[in-house]
């Protein structure tokens, strides 16, 4: 039977759940955001060999598949009850992080171009399953009031790490890095997934007290609901134009020391992420949507403006790589709390999967796609970035139009029932 959580004890149980989502899914973010959307591009163009359109479909491929088996994989965690039980998730956990060490060690065998594909579908497969596990373990671990500050924590951790410690973005340089640092993850996952541990047991109950998020109170959100899907497809377009803007960006060395790889600069990614945090918990989300927009619309604009005026070889000014630090790392914050904010016990595996397979998986490997197109194409990075800009106005423009004429509509309905 399980112990009982006293009042003395309480607190040091959600400090441990904390600590353990915030490791978690740091790493998860940080493994997919590097080694998977970088090192996969360098693995099929420069050692399997393949063209960029080859790769780009690769990816497109990549996105699709994760997103399908995520859904798949949310639907069935909610159906048989799974995204309540903790100990069920932890299982499932360790078999996604145990496949995908096995996959990033081998991943230097990888040779032909049926190889690759391989490979591809099969770590899809593997995030698919991992993305509604891992997000909706802040239904277990965070309670609500604490959800922003943590979320910025996972962010920020993240995105240091990468900054503080910037890797070549090679498969021959990621692979060993990784799989070093995975193996311990595994066994620590099959430890508290196999054997029986109070603790456990403790953090196994907390979803009873706040596993109904911040935007499902008073009233649950429904999955085909607006309030669901309205804010899927806000996140989509914040992810898409990232990536669509980042994958060009780190083609100019100047551009991608001052922004991605400086350890300059990556104490901003902690400062952007925990201003995030705040905001999240004191704003509404449409305040927040429109903020991170508006950014990636000024922030883009700054690269054009600079790739256009600029002599060859001018560093940017320290004004773009910050507003653009600032940008991705207010995203990704609200990213990771939004979705079970919007869910409960009983659909957090489908929001999950639906959230994160489409709006971060889908939007950005998608992005990615398009990315490398128009790179084998030959279409210039000026080019490139004025597309993505003009697509970042019209949505920061859209959004308060869009809402102005919502609510005209329903002060329109409200008059004509009076």
């Amino acid at each position: 039977m399980m112990a009982a959580i006293r009042p003395g004890d309480t607190k040091s149980v959600r400090l441990v759940g904390i600590v353990a989502y915030v490791l978690v899914l740091s790493a998860g973010y940080y493994y997919n955001l590097t080694f998977v959307q970088l090192g996969l591009i360098d693995l099929g163009t420069r050692l399997v060999g393949l063209t960029s359109r080859s790769v780009s479909m690769a990816m497109a491929a990549f996105a699709i598949s994760a997103f399908a088996v995520a859904a798949v994989a949310g639907w069935t965690m909610d159906r048989w009850g799974w995204s309540s039980n903790l100990r069920v998730k932890l299982r499932i956990l360790f078999v996604v992080v145990a496949g995908q060490t096995v996959l990033t060690l081998f991943v230097g065998s990888v040779a032909t171009s049926r190889q690759y594909l391989a490979w591809v579908l099969t770590a899809a497969a593997a995030i698919g399953v991992g993305m509604p596990v891992t997000f909706s373990l802040m239904i277990d671990f965070v309670p609500i009031r604490l959800r922003g500050g943590v979320a910025a924590a996972v962010a920020g951790l993240a995105f240091f790490a990468a900054a503080l410690y910037p890797l070549e973005w090679r498969i021959e340089e990621f692979a060993p890095v990784m799989t070093v640092v995975m193996i311990p993850g595994v066994a620590a996952l099959g430890a508290v997934s196999f054997r029986r541990f109070d603790l456990v047991d403790k953090l196994a109950r907390q979803h009873e007290r706040f596993g109904v998020g911040r935007f499902s109170q008073p009233d649950p959100v429904s999955t085909a609901s607006f309030a669901f899907w309205g804010p899927l497809a806000l996140m989509f377009s914040v992810f898409f134009i990232d990536s669509l803007g980042f994958l060009r960006i780190i083609d100019s060395p100047a551009y991608i020391s001052t922004s991605w790889q400086s350890p300059e600069i990556a104490v901003t990614h902690v400062v952007g992420a925990a201003m995030a945090g705040v905001l999240y918990t004191a704003l509404d989300r449409i305040w927040l949507w429109g903020s991170v927009l508006a950014l990636f619309a000024f922030t883009h604009l700054l690269y054009t403006f600079h790739l256009g005026t600029a002599a060859t070889g001018i560093d940017p000014p320290l004004a773009l790589p910050m507003f653009y630090v600032l940008a991705v790392s207010f995203y990704t914050t609200l990213n990771f709390a939004l979705w079970p904010d919007l869910s409960t016990p009983a659909n957090i595996g489908l929001h999950t999967g639906l959230g994160v397979g489409i709006a971060g998986w889908l939007a950005s490997f998608l992005s990615t796609s398009l990315a490398l197109y128009s790179e084998g194409a030959g279409l210039s990075l000026l080019e490139h970035l004025r597309y993505v800009n003009a697509l970042a106005l019209l949505l920061a423009v859209a959004l308060p139009l869009f809402l102005y004429f919502r609510r005209m509509r329903t002060l329109a309905a409200g008059r004509a029932k009076s």
